[in-house]
C-alpha cells in the first residue's frame, strides 16, 4: 500500500509559477510509475503529466504546451510539478497517483491503483 501526500498549492496570479511536490510512504518508491492529474469544478478530471521508473519517460498533457515540468527524486520518495506562466484555466485540484509496482504508465487515470488527497490550485487573472 502506497501512501501519496501532496503540498505546494496556493493562490498564484496568472503569469506567476508554482511548484507541487508529492511525497510517497513505502520502500519500492523506484518502481512506481507517477503521474499527476487536475480536476476543476464541474469537469471530468485530466492528465498532466506522466513520468515512468528508469530509464525515465516522460508523457504531458496536450495543454500543458511546455509550461510544466514533472520530475522525481527516488532518493526523497518525491515527484514534482513544476508549473510556470499559469493562466487562470489551470485552476483546479491537482491529484498525485501512482501505479503498482512495474505497472504501465501513461496519461489514463485507470491505470494508476494509488491517489493521493489533492490540493488547491487557484490562478487569479
Amino acid at each position: 500500500q502506497v501512501q501519496l501526500v501532496e503540498a505546494g498549492g496556493g493562490l498564484v496570479q496568472a503569469g506567476g509559477s508554482l511548484r507541487l511536490s508529492c511525497a510517497a510512504s513505502g520502500r519500492t518508491f523506484s518502481l512506481y510509475g507517477l503521474g499527476w492529474f487536475r480536476q476543476a469544478p464541474g469537469k471530468e478530471r485530466e492528465a498532466v503529466a506522466a513520468i515512468t521508473r528508469s530509464p525515465v519517460r516522460i508523457y504531458y498533457g496536450d495543454y500543458v504546451e511546455g509550461r510544466f515540468t514533472i520530475s522525481r527524486d527516488n532518493t526523497k520518495n518525491t515527484v514534482y510539478l513544476q508549473m510556470n506562466s499559469l493562466k487562470p484555466e489551470d485552476t483546479a485540484v491537482y491529484y498525485c497517483a501512482a501505479t503498482k509496482p512495474r505497472g504501465p504508465v501513461g496519461l489514463y487515470s485507470n491505470l494508476y491503483d494509488y491517489w493521493g488527497q489533492g490540493t488547491q490550485v487557484t490562478v487569479s487573472s
